[in-house]
């Protein structure tokens, strides 16, 4: 499709420009009407090597849509639609200033859909890896209730609050992995370099060695005779379990194990916690009914584990149980937080009180971050301290012997 570019006059009479694609001038004419902006010249640009690319090869380069992208977008909106300007111009805007091209494709698709008549939240569900099924039923209730700017704005809070705790989950896991890391590393260097160097010696000297030291040279030889296999049997099952995880079942045992890791396990399950509660808050102050906000906040909190338990909330609900009840049965909430959904249901303030239980969360997950690495460095210090120490043994005493046998030479 041909690009133009176009100078024009606003509702108010200010000079405006820009580019646009279109099939030829007069839809380039039909856009710029459609969103208040009165064509005074329309002229074709050269098309730009995207737009000449093949679509398989734009498809393959686009840059992906992150949540940042989204957020922003989300925050631009409500200034925008606070402002009092017409949702086509917000949105002409947008696209044209957005520097991420995917994001100003999905922006003029919603714009066609509005100008076919078509609603904002039913344009946004025909993108779903974009704008999720949360995002799409809020949009939805705010157009229903003449609230679309506040309804932008609560997803952008929520997004920025989302993207925090995706952002601590894998901060508490991260170091973890690192010390995983290094203690493989450092056994590998002691079997590939350490232990081999010294096994020449005392082959060289022929000194009896003890029980720990012929195992570690057994270990050694192990792993240089078998290290290819050692390294293929490794790949083979990091790519089976990424299959296996990428099924149901997989998911689910996967994302209910994660929840039960030592130090970590606890911060994962806490922060998951605070998000649907951060979600639960958002759908009912928003006007979402209470069944079809747990049934939307159970796919975005990224926990197949935790959204069954949620889910079984909401059947409970559906069938006339309290929030209460179905809470104190998903056992996954302390009895404080089960006290403070009680005390919301009964005075019709779940909203709030959900929104302190996420703060509750939030607040406990930045200590135990924040507490992580002093609860893992008396392990990891055990841990290097027994390999330091089953090395020496196993290098030394032999030594020990060898010093002996040459005293008496």
């Amino acid at each position: 499709m041909p690009a133009f570019a176009y100078r024009g006059r606003d509702a108010r009479g200010g000079l405006v420009s820009g580019k646009l694609d279109g099939a030829d001038s007069g839809a380039v004419a039909d856009q710029l009407l459609a969103i208040g902006v009165t064509p005074v010249e329309i002229e074709p640009t050269g098309a730009s090597a995207d737009l000449a690319a093949p679509e398989w090869w734009r498809r393959l380069t686009a840059p992906p849509i992150s949540e940042v992208d989204v957020m922003l977008f989300s925050r631009q909106m409500y200034a925008l639609l606070k402002a009092g300007v017409p949702i086509l111009r917000a949105l002409s805007g947008l696209q044209q200033s957005t520097t991420n091209r995917s994001l100003a494709e999905v922006i003029g698709d919603l714009r066609l859909n509005l100008d076919a008549g078509r609603e904002l939240s039913a344009a946004m569900r025909n993108h779903p890896k974009v704008f999720s099924p949360f995002y799409v039923s809020v949009i939805r209730i705010g157009e229903a209730t003449g609230e679309l700017d506040q309804a932008f704005n609560r997803m952008f809070g929520y997004i920025e609050f989302d993207k925090d705790m995706r952002d601590r989950i894998k901060s508490a896991v991260r170091y973890p992995m690192i010390v995983l890391v290094v203690i493989a590393a450092a056994v590998a260097i002691v079997n590939f370099a350490v232990i081999p160097a010294f096994a020449k010696i005392f082959e060289a000297q022929h000194v009896p060695l003890p029980l720990l030291t012929r195992f570690l040279i057994g270990m050694s030889k192990f792993f240089l005779t078998f290290w290819p296999v050692i390294l293929a049997v490794l790949v083979a099952t990091g790519f089976g379990a990424n299959l296996y995880v990428g099924t149901d079942a997989g998911r689910y045992r996967w994302d209910k194990w994660k929840l039960r890791l030592p130090l970590a396990g606890p911060i994962i399950l806490k922060a998951t916690l605070a998000r649907f509660a951060r979600g639960m808050a958002l759908a009912i102050r928003a006007g979402v009914p209470i069944v079809q906000g747990m049934s939307v906040v159970a796919e975005v909190v990224s926990n197949a584990h935790m959204a069954l338990r949620i889910r079984q909330m909401r059947d409970g609900v559906e069938r006339g149980e309290s929030v209460l009840r179905t809470a104190t049965a998903a056992a996954i909430f302390t009895p404080v937080v089960l006290e403070m959904i009680s005390v919301g249901e009964e005075t019709g303030e779940l909203d709030d009180l959900m929104s302190e239980v996420a703060d509750m969360y939030e607040r406990e997950v930045d200590y135990e971050i924040k507490n992580l690495a002093t609860n893992i460095e008396p392990i990891l210090t055990i841990v290097l301290g027994v390999m330091v120490l089953v090395l020496a043994l196993g290098v030394f005493l032999p030594i020990w012997g060898l010093s002996k046998v040459l005293l008496k030479t």
